[in-house]
């Protein structure tokens, strides 16, 4: 058996967007259920969404500032998806797990950090005159 012959693989049409769809929901209600730090950053972005339209200057600046919240959110969703693959081979310590998911905690570390970089210039370019 091939991987085009597997019976979990779509098959096209708009039957196949639907079941994309439920599919799709059923992992942010399971990152939601399951995962303390989307949670968080979903709390976050349910906070600085409003901000990012009063904060930004322009559309550009509203979807850079939006955007980078959308993009916390799915580093955080393919760190977790990671995570629970790693989980579901083995619980126990294993040196090529754990560096598989101190990769995916890094990237969601310099997501953060990219976050916070763009909030802060926006930020300072708003108040400090376009510095």
């Amino acid at each position: 058996m091939t991987p085009a012959d597997s019976p979990h693989k779509s098959k096209g049409g708009v039957a196949r967007l639907f079941k994309a769809l439920r599919y799709s929901a059923q992992g942010l209600a399971a990152a939601y259920r399951h995962e303390a730090a989307f949670r968080q950053e979903l709390l976050l972005i349910v906070i600085l969404a409003p901000l990012s339209i009063w904060l930004g200057r322009s559309l550009a600046e509203v979807l850079l500032l939006l955007g980078s919240l959308v993009l916390l959110l799915v580093v955080e969703l393919l760190n977790s998806a990671l995570e629970t693959v790693a989980d579901a081979v083995t619980l126990e310590d294993h040196p090529l797990i754990g560096r598989a998911k101190d990769i995916g905690s890094a990237a969601v570390l310099l997501t953060l950090v990219m976050v916070a970089t763009i909030w802060i210039s926006v930020i300072v370019s708003r108040f400090a005159g376009g510095l």
